[in-house]
């Protein structure tokens, strides 16, 4: 059993050892060891992450359409590694970029359907940071949660700016735009004025204003070129009458303010003296959609070609790494954590369950990539809870790529003719299957990401995270049933809401609901099946709840007795429950 509420400690020291396999440490060993960062000596960590944007989507990587300047001469100044994987979608990326372990292990499954829920108990890069020190926000797109004990401010995050779900305008906060964004501060709901872009950034830059003394970690994910595709006319239209459908237009007119607002960015940091020790990293989560120039990646978002699945990334801090340089060696999001805590002088305690390693000694040069040691990255990502072995899997070395029923919806075993191998160092584009002329490799790789799969399984058996019911965190609890409700296929019915209620006592269960004539509120809840009688156009019911985990399910009845059990739908509100505690 975890308990959500658990907090490890972390100390101040040279961490490398710790959490990197003996065949890493071997690998770093002849290089003199990295040491400590200490006092005023820690850097300050930006960490931009956009949303949905592809490879191709920048200057600097040979698109002649799209206008980035600010970006291409980061990219001057910056370390890029050519070859950083993360998952075809955004929050089982987000989950191993902040904990340093593969998705699976974290509760975050999907994008939504009760799958985008870190378990409580997982610990953050926010956190690992706030708890030596550092001063901690996030301006952007969280979805990783929006109940506790799953939200930024439970995370480790000290300030924090956010929209809700999977981006501006959808379900709970349809009513939201992305220039009158609803927005959620430290907890608290408010309608902002102005484009989404330009209020993260502007908040980022506070933040930074206000911490430009003192070590901070800025967490910046940005939601955009995600749609809709939302910009003002001004940034659209150049590229509008350059030729380009209004579509790509649209999505490289969002670039272009992005990469205004990335400018000013970097000039605040200017500005306040802080470029010298101050880590920069910028990157994608995911591909692009489909339809536009990916610098001839195959495949695109949700696809774990390498076109959904390798990502813009590029890093600079003029203290200790040296700018212009590129990097070729296989990385990923589960690397980011283990990296920055090296990088701060942080020693974590969570070896084994950690997934990444720390590539502070590529990024600095102590480690000469020739000799950085093998290794394998698993990529698996399908939207649904019910994960399937061999589904929509990839296995990556510096080499050879190895890929599993690719865009197929269902497995029951594995089918070789549903396998894939290609040679990335010559066929990067991924259009030559050597599977059946290569039967050792493609078996070699297969068992690795088999041992590997039963160990994701073993962890938490692809449990998700919990919703706090009843608890100091949050009270009262908004229940979400498009974003939360546990849905467990994909596919359209929701099952109810896995929730922690944390203590025994009344409850007020209050049903979003049209008008209507009467029925009744029923209630599933650890075997205990009830119904609570509603006059005409009531929603709402006091009852108590058991303190448990479990499955909490909530229908409307009609005075028939027919239930009316409300299908996953990103559309209405219709079905989402809010739940009080009454009673102390």
């Amino acid at each position: 059993m975890f308990d959500i509420h658990k907090r490890r400690r972390f100390r101040r020291g040279s961490s490398l050892l710790r959490y990197c396999g003996w065949l890493f440490a071997i690998a770093i060993m002849p290089s003199g060891g990295l040491c400590a960062v200490d006092g005023d000596a820690r850097p300050n960590i930006i960490l931009v992450v956009t949303d949905d944007q592809g490879y191709g989507d920048l200057g600097f990587h040979g698109n002649p359409e799209i206008s980035t300047p600010n970006l291409d001469t980061f990219a001057h100044e910056s370390l890029v590694m050519t070859r950083f994987y993360v998952e075809p979608i955004c929050s089982p990326t987000r989950a191993s970029l902040l904990t340093g372990r593969y998705h699976m292990r974290t509760g975050v499954l999907a994008t939504s359907r009760g799958g985008a829920r870190i378990f409580g108990d997982e610990e953050t890069i926010a956190e690992v940071l706030s708890e030596n020190g550092y001063r901690t926000a996030i301006s952007g797109k969280w979805h990783l949660g929006d109940n506790a004990p799953s939200r930024p401010q439970d995370q480790g995050f000290q300030h924090v700016l956010v929209h809700r779900s999977g981006g501006v305008g959808q379900i709970p906060d349809a009513d939201a735009t992305y220039d009158r964004p609803v927005l959620w501060r430290n907890g608290r709901r408010e309608v902002a004025e102005g484009y989404c872009t330009d209020l993260f950034f502007e908040t980022a830059i506070d933040f930074i204003r206000e911490n430009s003394k003192h070590p901070f970690f800025l967490y910046l994910p940005t939601n955009v070129p995600h749609t809709p595709l939302s910009v003002d006319e001004k940034y659209w239209k150049p590229f509008a009458d350059a030729g380009l459908p209004e579509k790509t237009a649209k999505l490289y007119g969002m670039m272009k303010n992005l990469d205004n607002n990335f400018g000013q960015l970097m000039k605040t940091l200017s500005d306040n003296d802080l470029v010298e020790n101050t880590i920069v990293i910028f990157m994608s989560d995911n591909g692009p959609t489909s339809g536009r120039y990916n610098f001839g990646l195959r495949g695109s978002k949700g696809s774990v070609y390498e076109g959904g699945i390798r990502v813009p990334f590029l890093v600079r801090w003029p203290r200790r790494i040296t700018a212009g340089n590129s990097l070729d060696r296989v990385a990923a999001h589960i690397d980011l954590l283990p990296t920055l805590a090296d990088a701060a002088g942080v020693t974590l305690f969570t070896r084994k369950r950690i997934d990444g390693v720390s590539l502070l000694g590529l990024w600095t040069g102590a480690i000469e990539p020739k000799v950085w040691p093998a290794r394998n990255v698993y990529i698996q990502t399908d939207k649904r809870i019910l994960q399937n072995r061999y589904l929509n899997a990839a296995v990556i070395n510096q080499r050879y790529k190895w890929v599993s029923h690719a865009g197929i919806s269902k497995v029951d075993r594995l089918d070789e003719t549903k396998v894939e191998l290609y040679d990335l160092t010559n066929d990067p584009s991924e259009s030559q299957n050597i599977a059946s002329g290569s039967p050792e490799i493609s078996r070699e790789l297969a068992t690795g990401y088999e041992i590997w799969f039963d160990k994701m399984q073993r962890d938490r058996e692809f449990a998700i995270g919990p919703i706090d019911i009843g608890g100091e965190l949050e009270n009262p609890t908004y229940l979400c049933r498009y974003q939360d409700a546990q849905n467990l296929t994909g596919q359209s019915r929701t099952d109810g809401w896995q929730v922690h209620v944390r203590r025994t006592g009344r409850y007020r269960l209050t049903l979003q609901w049209p008008d209507h004539d009467g029925g009744a509120m029923v209630v599933n809840w650890q075997g205990k099946h009830a119904a609570y009688p509603l006059g005409k156009d009531e929603r709402s019911a006091d009852l108590t709840l058991e303190a448990g985990r479990g499955l909490l399910e909530v229908n409307f009845q009609t005075p028939a007795g027919r239930k009316i059990q409300q299908p996953w739908n990103d559309k209405t509100e219709k079905g989402d429950v809010w739940v009080e505690r009454i009673t102390k």
